[in-house]
This record gives C-alpha cells, structure tokens and sequence, in this order.
C-alpha cells in the first residue's frame, strides 16, 4: 500500500524524507516554500540531489509537490493570473530539479467571471506552463464553497477537455465529501468512484488525498479529521483504501495533529482499515 504524509522541507528538503520515515510512510507530498506568500523555490542542487538520493534509498515514492495557496488560476485578473502561472512554471521545474512526479494545483475561484470562463481561464493558463516531460500536473478536487471550482466532476472533466497539456486529477476524499459525494458507506464509495469514472474517467486518477472530514456530507467545509474519526467514518475509508480501482494508487495524509494523534497514527490506520477489510 502506497501510503504517506506531508512532510516538512524545514532544514533541507531531504529532511522530508526522514520525516516520512518516522511515519511509517512510504510515498508523500511536500510544499516547495511557504504556501501563503509568493516565492520561488530555493533549493540547491545538492539539496535536491540528496533528496533524490535518500527517497530512491528508502524507497520513498511518488512524491507530490502542492502548489501554493495563492496560486488561482481561474482567475479573470490578468496581475493574478501572471503570477499563477509563473508560480506554477516554478513549481513544475522544482519537481523535475528533486525527481518528484507530480505537482498538485487547486483550479481557485472565478471570483464572478462564471464556471465556463473560470474553467477556461484555468486550462489557459496551464496550457502556458512548460512541463517537463516527467512531472505530471494533477488537478485536486474541492470542497465546492463560493466561486471556487473543482467541487464537481463537470469542472475536472471541463479541465481535462479544454487543457492541451496531460494533466491528471488528485482527489481529496474530504474535499469530495463536503461537496456531496457520498463516501461513508462501501455503496456509497462504489457510487461516487463509479459517477467519477462516468464523467471524468479513471485512467485521470493519479492519486488521492486521503482525509477524514469533521463536518457533514454536503457542507462545503473544508476540515480534515484522523481516518475513521470523522464524518466519512471508518467503514467508509475502508472502502476507499480498497476499492480495486483505487486501492493501487497512492494515497497521502493531510491529516491533523491533535488529541495526541499525528501522521503516525493515521498511516497506521490506514494500513489497519486495508488489512481488516482482507
């Protein structure tokens, strides 16, 4: 079971993977800089080939890159969109300097410019970027509040139509549940990956953010709980960990740290809810 946390780049970006050795995790995600502030990534080649070195070593694979929080880019504002692109243009370059495969994006919010000329606007904008040729651009699922896009399957198929580059979809099993898709129950999963499958298609998937929610199905907000802990539930986990067109791919915790329980405890629990379903 590919199964991981994200980990901190604090002291050197190979220091993530020590982190991820202490979870127990065995592939993961990390943030290039500070999420919240615009900032290029400033990681030396040395730094970079130690992490390379250290995750081939351990064996610690994929790991994802999550793009920072200001990043939109379905925005209508020319400043804002500029500034998204080259964010990303940063990001997808990191990932091909560190040998991570993929580099996780949010569409944003089209702040009033409508679904179809947000949707557009955000296959533009990637159109822009210069992928390397082994990193993957994936998409993440949201939790549906406001203007932002992703909440619904239309919007990922949208990307996945308009854009010209190869990009893949991430989705986040909280984010999926607050905005309505059903994940509490094995006939629930089966449904929501099933309508998934439908409108997006499977060959898309290229991992999944695995977070219980804190708040009911539906809600629009956006807060994760530890596996089984939350609304979604432990059978509904379960279900996810192994429904066979899901269960191969790599899942990745952003799980909380509280009641004395961390990554640790949910990588376990991850592992625990795959081997009581066998």
């Amino acid at each position: 079971m590919k199964i991981g946390a994200h980990t901190s780049i604090a002291g050197g970006v190979s220091n993530a993977v020590e982190e991820q050795l202490e979870y127990d995790g065995n592939c993961g995600q990390i943030f290039s800089h500070s999420p919240q502030v615009w900032q290029d990534p400033s990681i030396e080649e040395s730094e970079a080939a130690a992490f390379r070195e250290r995750s081939a070593e351990a064996d610690v694979e994929p790991w994802v890159i999550h793009s920072s929080y200001l990043v939109n880019l379905c925005t209508p504002k020319d400043d804002l969109r500029e500034k998204s692109i080259d964010s990303m243009q940063q990001e997808v370059e990191a990932a091909d300097r560190l040998g991570v495969e993929y580099v996780n994006v949010h569409l944003g919010a089209h702040t009033g410019a409508g679904v179809e000329q947000g949707l557009d606007n955000a296959a533009s904008a990637l159109d822009e970027l210069d992928v390397p040729e082994d990193v993957t651009v994936l998409v993440e699922s949201d939790a549906g509040s406001g203007t932002k896009l992703g909440g619904e399957f239309d919007h990922l198929a949208g990307i996945l139509e308009r854009s010209d580059q190869d990009i893949g979809i991430c989705l986040d099993t909280a984010h999926l549940f607050a905005a309505g898709y059903d994940l509490s129950t094995p006939d629930a999963v089966a449904e929501t990956v099933d309508e998934f499958a439908e409108q997006v298609g499977l060959d898309a998937l290229e991992c999944l953010h695995l977070n219980d929610s804190k708040h009911a199905c539906g809600t629009n907000k956006d807060e994760h709980a530890h596996l089984g802990e939350g609304e979604i539930g432990a059978e509904g986990i379960a279900a996810v960990v192994n429904h066979p067109n899901l269960r191969e791919l790599p899942f990745v915790l952003e799980t909380p740290t509280e009641d004395g329980r961390g990554f640790a405890w949910n990588v376990d629990r991850a592992r625990e809810l795959r081997e009581d379903w066998s």
